[in-house]
């Protein structure tokens, strides 16, 4: 089942045909329930849903519908991160012990919070393991390359980045997020603490056929705790495009999550994003975002200087939760970008291929 928003239904041809195209069979392929695409394409805005935001009351899928975004959140730490930089709170090549002196003396001292928030500390694992504490984890643990040797893509690292950058502003996370970060980029509907009022907004998200939400863990805000909106997670995709359109410290964080440090294979890791020449071809993007990726450590080799895009450039990042899946992409160049949100992690091969199969579209509308 698929509904066109109003904006949707003034879309071009060309959009409509593309989008529907992509994802509406990946309903049935991989049972997903819900599934909502949010498209700009030169500042005009369009939304696509399909499916049920619930099974149980069959409530419709729509563009202010909340799904969890899994690592997307890791955008909007990045983002957090770059504006205490801006303001003055911390910098990139400070210790983690400068704002956790539990830390000092420990061998993730060695790396900078740019290492966290690339990666690239030296063997940080995917997923917390079991320890007594946070701080107990990070106190004990054990490099096994050197900072800026290799990209280790991991939760631990990321959180730690937030966590750091909102002890830095004396503050915590989820509350510079959401009075400062999310109302700032003009987000209306997004959270890390869902309001009882909005509830009624949110999702469930299915696995293996049942329902089910986020459970916090250690650092879960700062690395996979957001959820928001297709409507919203537009506006997050124009304020990237256009950031000139932000002010003070907001836009200079902003364009920052654009900055490449790291090229790891055929991938540009930024503090944020993750970059590629545009136009890519697929099979490039689905390297980028595949396992070997995610689960396996890269060599990273440092760019100095840091760079800026030269040219047209794809931006993305994916995101999962037990329940839940997404996938954003853009090109500021083209001003051109796509927001998938799913109440299921359905295989990140077939968000990517469908998004880059739409993406190549609304870039030939240019």
């Amino acid at each position: 089942m698929s509904c066109l928003s109003a904006h949707a239904a003034e879309a071009p041809e060309a959009v409509v045909a593309a989008v529907n195209a992509a994802f509406e069979p990946l309903l049935a392929q991989y049972d997903v329930p819900g599934l909502a695409v949010g498209v700009t394409v030169n500042g005009e805005h369009y939304f696509f849903n399909y499916g049920v935001a619930a099974r149980d009351t069959r409530a419709a899928v729509n563009e202010n519908t909340l799904f969890e975004l899994g690592s997307v959140s890791k955008m909007f730490t990045s983002t957090l991160g770059n504006y205490a930089v801006a303001q003055g709170h911390m910098a990139l090549d400070d210790h983690p012990s400068k704002y956790m002196p539990e830390l000092a003396g420990t061998p993730i001292d060695q790396a900078a919070l740019l290492h966290l928030g690339t990666y690239t500390v030296g063997g940080l694992p995917l997923q917390f393991p079991e320890a007594a504490s946070m701080e107990a984890f990070f106190q004990q643990w054990q490099p096994q390359a050197a900072p800026g040797a290799r990209r280790d893509y991991s939760n631990p690292a990321i959180g730690l980045f937030g966590y750091v950058a909102a002890k830095a502003m004396g503050r915590d996370f989820a509350d510079i997020a959401q009075t400062e970060i999310f109302p700032g980029l003009g987000l209306q509907s997004t959270y890390i603490h869902v309001p009882e009022a909005a509830m009624a907004n949110y999702a469930w998200g299915y696995r293996d056929g049942r329902a089910m939400r986020v459970n916090p863990g250690w650092l879960s805000d700062e690395a996979y705790g957001v959820k928001s909106t297709t409507a919203d997670m537009i506006r997050f995709v124009e304020a990237n495009i256009a950031p000139d359109d932000l002010s003070g410290p907001l836009k200079s964080a902003v364009q920052a999550t654009q900055v490449g440090y790291f090229r790891v294979n055929d991938t540009v890791q930024g503090l944020g994003w993750e970059q590629y020449p545009f136009p890519v071809a697929l099979d490039q993007l689905l390297a980028g975002n595949s396992p070997a990726m995610s689960m396996e450590p890269n060599p990273a080799t440092a760019l100095n200087p840091p760079a800026q895009p030269s040219g047209p450039t794809l931006f993305n990042k994916t995101g999962s939760t037990n329940g839940f899946g997404a996938y954003v992409a853009f090109v500021p160049a083209q001003r051109i970008g796509v927001v998938m949100l799913a109440n299921t992690a359905f295989p990140i091969p077939a968000r990517v291929t469908a998004t880059h199969a739409v993406l190549e579209q609304l870039a030939k509308l240019n």
